[in-house]
């Protein structure tokens, strides 16, 4: 469990990994606040921590307006969105700084916001969708020539430049390469990044990941492909299911999952999604069901080699003596999560039990 001595040095540096697992309620103003708020710091006598939002507000606190905890850290504004949308229904579509300006919109923060958020400029993430969309076309057999201008390029040349200087091989030479797309999510527990091939979600970790960078060229490297900023259908379920699953409204998910990797591997990850929501298992029990006893510790490997967070929840398991072992996500977020299920899974029990005697 979290120490309030550990909670109150993670409001002091401002900690970003603990954002959602906790908030500071500050007793002489009447507030509460996230933990990477920028106002001054109460005194340790003056704060109370509460876990939900919703528990600060029924104890009488009143949301911060610097750090805003009702809202997620972070999100997309809706004129950002708009825009991602626009490129996504049209990739052949540019905005310059002209047009941008005539929908009342200032070109130099829009530039800011992606440097910020997606480490590339808004006219780059347009031309690194453009060639999303050309890279898609030319694996499924569309003519080079035909591609370049769909794609919004008014030269072959210019179009099989920008494509090599991305991909690294000329465009007709693509078709043996696959791609991956990734965005960013925004949570309750803070940002996330998720990768998607077209079979489905491949990668789902906290963006404070140590282990992200090596993931992304592992998973670069079994799939042979490129990884790119750009939209993939299975983001739209994801997104919509990690917010049901944070609302409380769900427990299992049904987004594809593409999870390649050795035999034994697999064995072990298919065998985390049977671990019941609101309830946990041991490493020992995990290898006892695979009929491998003494493997406690090539499951315990292969578990920390899960590269989808939540998904497949290897949050939900412990070591023998009940001690939460480590997450990538970081111990903390691992407590948030469990707790966050138990509660939710005796509510829902609670909840079935007591409805016949509604209706009597």
């Amino acid at each position: 469990m979290l120490t309030r001595e550990r909670m109150y040095q993670a409001i002091l540096e401002k900690d970003s990994t603990f954002e959602g697992t906790f908030f500071t309620a500050v007793k002489t103003t009447g507030i509460f606040c996230r933990p990477t708020c920028t106002a001054r710091k109460p005194k340790p006598e003056n704060v109370e921590f509460v876990t939900t939002a919703k528990e600060a507000i029924q104890k009488g606190y009143r949301p911060c307006k610097v750090c805003r905890p009702l809202e997620k850290s972070g999100e997309t504004p809706v004129h950002i969105r708009e825009l991602m949308d626009a490129l996504a229904a049209d990739p052949s579509k540019k905005f310059r700084d002209e047009e941008l300006l005539r929908l009342g919109l200032e070109p130099s923060a829009i530039r800011r916001w992606f440097l910020k958020n997606h480490g590339i400029t808004f006219h780059a993430y347009q031309r690194m969708f453009r060639l999303n969309s050309a890279f898609r076309h030319l694996r499924d057999g569309a003519p080079v020539t035909g591609t370049a201008f769909e794609s919004g390029y008014d030269s072959l040349s210019g179009f099989a430049d920008s494509f090599k200087s991305v991909f690294g091989v000329a465009p007709s030479n693509s078709r043996h390469r696959n791609l991956i797309n990734i965005e960013r999510l925004e949570t309750p527990l803070g940002t996330m990044f998720a990768c998607a091939a077209d079979a489905g979600i491949c990668l789902l970790e906290f963006s404070d990941r140590k282990m992200l960078e090596t993931e992304l060229k592992d998973i670069a490297r079994l799939h042979n492909a490129e990884i790119i900023p750009g939209h993939n259908p299975h983001f739209d379920t994801l997104r919509r299911q990690l917010d049901e699953y944070f609302n409380g409204t769900r427990s299992a998910f049904t987004v594809p999952l593409f999870m390649p990797g050795t035999p034994f591997q697999q064995q072990v990850w298919e065998l985390l999604q049977t671990v019941p929501y609101g309830t946990t298992s041991t490493y020992k029990r995990q290898a006892t069901t695979l009929g491998m006893p003494a493997a406690i510790r090539a499951v315990a490997r292969a578990n920390g080699m899960n590269r989808i967070s939540i998904l497949v929840p290897c949050h939900r398991i412990i070591s023998e003596d009940g001690q939460l072992t480590g997450y990538g996500g970081g111990v903390h977020r691992k407590q948030w999560l469990l707790d966050f299920e138990k509660r939710n899974a005796l509510q829902s029990r609670t909840t079935h039990v007591l409805k016949p005697d509604t209706y009597e």
